[in-house]
């Protein structure tokens, strides 16, 4: 899949020295996804926005709040709710992109 008319930061988003990176990418339209690799290691991240980890290889473990241990292995989609702590257990290289989901409380 490739994506068309977007801007890219060019400086990368760089989290625990570097075993988590990726790049933002911008759409037309102002929505937002990342593009990224995650090396073998245990993590635990947050979210602002409802967000889709979308694995396009690899493999992880995955513990979301009040919930155990899933193992995910690509391809594989994973939807994390808004203002969630979240834990992972990457197994093996993980390519991945996610989609952040900024949810209009006005409608």
């Amino acid at each position: 899949m490739e994506f068309t008319n977007i801007s890219i930061a060019k400086q990368a988003n760089i989290l625990y020295d570097g075993n988590i990176t990726s790049r933002s990418i911008t759409f037309e339209d102002g929505s937002k996804k990342t593009l990224g690799i995650m090396l073998p290691g245990e993590y635990e991240l947050n979210t602002v926005n409802k967000t889709v980890l979308e694995i396009n290889t690899g493999a992880l473990d995955v513990m979301l709040p009040a919930e155990d241990w899933v193992e995910y292995v690509a391809p594989a989609k994973i939807e994390i709710d808004q203002n969630s702590k979240y834990k992972l257990r990457v197994i093996s290289l993980v390519d991945y992109c996610c989609s952040f989901i900024k949810q209009d409380f006005n409608k």
